[in-house]
């Protein structure tokens, strides 16, 4: 289980309150027919099911994780900053990010979202963009791919082939491609099955220019641990063009614990955001 709405692009624009950064926002998708995957494919995404936990895995709704998020710049590491992040599938989210002594909450329940800044103590609704950039994370999500949601959007999943992955070991690779041409590539260690890698493009453009920078961005999925019957990665680096961006680092994870909907419900005042959970 790869702790899906925490996404690492969801967290550096979190990070926009205490670090620039800035991300590119997926067009929207047209749903249509999917292509069923072909069987090599089909394989790989039915082993990985399995070694994450088959029905365990499966039957997850909830996740509350903690840990620490660190940005890089230039490629080296910052101060890192406590979160706890709440996923309530399949499109509901809520992340806590507390840095510098700086509270921000965001979060996100289907095509509507919200924001907390505790840096001038203000809620504010999310911006279309900002929605499309949770939207985004979804798609690239390795849930999206093991749990089939993409197939309600009309894409097509084939396989690519094996690649390196360090000595002596391979990665088998796959790619999910939407009608919009959007696509992402997943890789899984050919020997264990567990995923590996996400890759995928993104691309907007230049400051006062018609022109478009694309960029190559990347999650390496590290250190996994199986909670639970539920195997998921504690570290999940991120890299833009390959040079590392983000890591965060898990201090626990919880699978189905209740969550209630004023979780994700915007709050009308400061001390309704600190309501019990």
């Amino acid at each position: 289980m790869i702790p899906r709405r925490l996404s690492i692009f969801f967290l550096l624009f979190l990070v926009g309150y205490l670090l620039p950064a800035q991300l590119a926002a997926q067009t929207n998708t047209t749903a249509s027919q999917s292509s069923a995957p072909d069987p090599k494919s089909e394989a790989i995404i039915n082993r990985a099911i399995e070694v994450l936990g088959g029905s365990a895995y499966s039957n997850v709704q909830t996740i509350v994780g903690r840990g620490f998020f660190t940005a890089f710049q230039d490629g080296i590491s910052q101060i890192p900053a406590r979160f706890v992040d709440y996923i309530s599938y399949p499109d509901r989210e809520r992340t806590e990010f507390t840095g510098d002594g700086v509270r921000v909450v965001q979060t996100n329940s289907g095509n509507t979202g919200w924001l907390y800044d505790g840096a001038t103590r203000t809620f504010s609704d999310m911006k279309g963009a900002q929605i499309e950039d949770f939207k985004r994370s979804m798609r690239t999500s390795v849930e999206n791919l093991l749990y089939g949601w993409w197939k309600k959007e009309g894409a097509t999943l084939k396989y690519v082939g094996r690649r390196e992955a360090g000595l002596a070991r391979r990665n088998e690779t796959v790619r999910l491609t939407y009608p919009d041409g959007f696509w992402i590539e997943y890789e899984f260690a050919a020997k264990e099955g567990l995923p590996a890698k996400v890759i995928y493009k993104t691309s907007k453009k230049k400051p006062d220019s018609d022109e478009t920078e694309e960029k190559t961005e990347e999650d390496r999925l590290e250190k996994p641990i199986t909670i639970a019957g539920v195997t998921a990665p504690w570290v999940i680096d991120h890299f833009i063009n390959g040079t590392q961006t983000s890591r965060i680092s898990y201090e626990s994870i919880e699978y189905n614990r209740q969550l209630p909907d004023f979780l994700f419900a915007k709050p009308a005042n400061i001390k309704a955001l600190d309501k019990k959970q």
